[in-house]
């Protein structure tokens, strides 16, 4: 007789990430779930290449990496912003979109790099695109994948003081507000990196991962 092989419930998973606002924004998605995460940054463990085309590529190449290294389950997301006037950049290149030759990123450059390519463009829809990846182990043939789209604009000054990346240019008509004027528990609930937690969920309750009372 064959024996189906138990499912370990998650209890703690290596964000594949070191990026303390996505850190931050993942603890709360997660809070409900009584899952303890941590930076993979905190177990010196040094960040995945990302020389894909796709996100769900290189979001799939960052957890086995951390699973790998850490011998735990592991989240990964890749995320960025799509302009249409700039057929879709900066697209997977978003967080490196002005790195300097020294490798240096940072978002007052990535933000200024972009309003740059704008200038004089009228059509400044975008979207953020939030692409979760979870393994169970580094060499686990059926990944969990959720995708999701947070439609916007781009507006040339900022505005806000919460948020990170491209949050203060990236304006939402139906809330009349950027992304870095959202509370955290509002954008939670709304941005591309919260729709897909959702979905995330949804499956790993499906495959029995997570419990149903955790999903509550």
């Amino acid at each position: 007789m064959m024996h189906t092989p138990m499912i370990k419930r998650l209890q703690k998973v290596v964000l594949a990430s070191g990026n303390a606002g996505k850190l931050c924004e993942f603890k709360a998605l997660l809070s409900p779930l009584d899952i303890e995460l941590i930076s993979q940054h905190a177990l010196h463990i040094p960040d995945a290449p990302e020389p894909h085309p796709t996100f769900v590529e290189n979001a799939l190449a960052k957890a086995r990496h951390a699973s790998q290294l850490s011998g735990l389950p592991a989240l990964a997301d890749d995320s960025g912003i799509c302009v249409v006037a700039l057929d879709g950049e900066p697209g997977v290149h978003s967080a490196r979109y002005a790195e300097s030759p020294e490798g240096i990123r940072s978002d007052s450059a990535n933000n200024a790099k972009l309003i740059h390519a704008l200038q004089g463009v009228t059509d400044r829809r975008a979207w953020y695109v939030a692409v979760l990846v979870l393994v169970t182990r580094a060499e686990d043939p059926q990944p969990v994948i959720a995708e999701c789209i947070w439609p916007g604009e781009i507006i040339d000054a900022p505005r806000g003081q919460n948020g990170f990346g491209y949050d203060p240019f990236f304006y939402l008509p139906e809330q009349r507000c950027t992304a870095a004027e959202l509370s955290p528990e509002i954008k939670n609930q709304i941005s591309h990196r919260g729709q897909a937690m959702q979905l995330l969920i949804q499956q790993l309750q499906a495959r029995h991962l997570i419990s149903v009372s955790q999903a509550q």
